[in-house]
């Protein structure tokens, strides 16, 4: 059915009743929409895997993939979600930071109002929240349930029946609700209602020219031939972080990494590099100022390292106003995913009275430059591999492998939005995408070469 362009389960049931080759496939059987959905989605989510991974081998064996080059891209799908139930992180970090001073102002008056708890207190806080300043859902049920105790021995006081009821009814679901939130967010800034595993991206598909943010799922492909290789869905909209669990899944799946992975400038980092380098991999993928780095403009900005001279075996830099740089202190940075990058702290001895100073530095004190060495050494080998013949040549082949893949998908087949939600499913219907991307580019190739031995 992927072949065909069908993806919908009423329109495959559809297809069984009335498509020879249908019936043919289903020896006459015809099952139900919600049995075709749910033996795709569920019955198939510990299968599917293993008969992508058998079709690769075969074509492996049979010559048509090589392993030998891996080109990697990414492209952005709209989740089958509706664009307005957002939910954002940084909303509903400030809403839940508001409750909580909320519930502490209406603590402290609890606690004026009752002066014998006052006097033994002095400035602690009160014991149904506890010490700690942080005030969560649990603690809050907590002091809910001693404050409803204590209004039941003091029935008539207004003001703590008052303080009961906002409590329970509005201060502790929201806070509940804020907590959820969170937890579905993990690590992102945003989610759908309508799907919670979707992420609000910024797609290349915006009707209104807006810029409108959509959920959706940001779809990692490695091809080699315009085969698919390997695939895996994310929730991240960057690329950058995305190579390495990528990788990862297909080396699981393949048992090894192919030996030169190529992708784009997104996709260069730090992480990145010494992740390929560890799995002995060559890396032909750029970084992110790679194409900056050949501009007039960069070439002329003296305030960047990249224009100015270093001395390993001094260990110093030299500004173009002839200012060296000494070493001063090391640093370790970790990244989101806790990859830690060592940086080296250099400092100038005076740069106050360099006529430079005004177009190199914004500080009012001497410059001081933080560099990665091992950053610098990788963006050097990148450097000599994109110049080399061969290395240039599967740079200008990137643009055409992957990027081919993604025009076959999303204009040829028209998949441009996902049937299914939540990421198991999502990445199901990605699996039966390129499965079937795979097995009709197989019986393309070995058609035009039966009809090339046949000329």
């Amino acid at each position: 059915a992927y072949t065909q362009r069908i993806y919908s389960s009423r329109q495959i049931a559809k297809s069984v009743r009335e498509n020879i080759p249908f019936m043919w496939l289903a020896a006459r059987q015809r099952p139900d929409f919600r049995t075709i959905n749910r033996f795709r989605s569920e019955r198939m989510r510990d299968v599917l895997e293993k008969i992508f991974t058998s079709i690769l081998g075969f074509l492996i064996e049979e010559k048509y993939i090589k392993l030998e080059h891996y080109f990697v891209d990414g492209t952005k799908i709209e989740a089958n979600a509706n664009k307005y139930t957002f939910v954002w992180g940084k909303s509903v970090a400030k809403h839940k930071a508001n409750l909580q001073e909320k519930v502490k102002v209406l603590f402290t008056s609890i606690e004026e109002a009752e002066r014998q708890e006052e006097q033994e207190l002095q400035d602690r806080d009160l014991p149904e929240l506890g010490e700690s300043s942080e005030v969560t859902s649990v603690k809050l049920e907590q002091a809910v349930e001693k404050l409803e105790q204590k209004l039941q021995e003091q029935p008539k006081d207004k003001p703590l029946k008052k303080a009961v009821r906002l409590l329970r009814k509005d201060f502790l679901p929201r806070l509940k609700s804020y907590e959820h939130h969170q937890e579905v967010f993990g690590e992102r800034n945003s989610y759908s209602k309508t799907d919670p595993d979707a992420t609000f991206m910024r797609m290349k598909e915006d009707h209104m020219k807006n810029g409108q943010l959509k959920p959706g799922y940001n779809l990692q492909i490695g091809t080699e031939d315009q085969f698919i290789v390997g695939y895996s869905l994310h929730q991240r909209p960057t690329d950058t972080r995305c190579m390495k669990p990528h990788l990862q899944k297909v080396k699981s799946a393949l048992g090894k990494l192919p030996g030169t992975v190529i992708a784009d400038a997104g996709y260069g980092s730090e992480e990145n590099y010494a992740y390929l380098e560890q799995e002995n991999v060559e890396a032909i993928v750029k970084y992110s100022t790679y194409h900056k780095e050949k501009t007039k403009k960069w070439k002329q900005d003296i305030s960047r390292i990249d224009n100015w001279k270093y001395d390993t075996q001094a260990d110093l830099w030299t500004c173009p106003g002839g200012q060296s740089l000494y070493f001063h202190r090391e640093s370790k940075q970790k990244t989101e995913s806790g990859y830690e990058i060592l940086l080296r702290h250099y400092r100038s001895q005076d740069c106050m009275n360099c006529p430079l100073k005004a177009a190199c530095s914004k500080a009012t004190g001497n410059r001081e430059i933080r560099v990665s060495m091992q950053y610098l050494r990788y963006k050097q080998r990148v450097q000599e591999k994109l110049r080399s013949e061969e290395g240039y040549a599967l740079s200008v082949r990137r643009m055409i492998e992957p990027e081919s893949v993604f025009g076959q998908l999303k204009n040829n087949r028209g998949f441009r939005r996902f049937l299914l939600r939540g990421l198991s499913k999502v990445s199901l219907e990605v699996g039966w995408l390129s499965l079937a991307h795979n097995l009709l580019k197989w019986a393309t190739m070995k058609q035009k070469g039966r009809v090339w031995v046949e000329i």
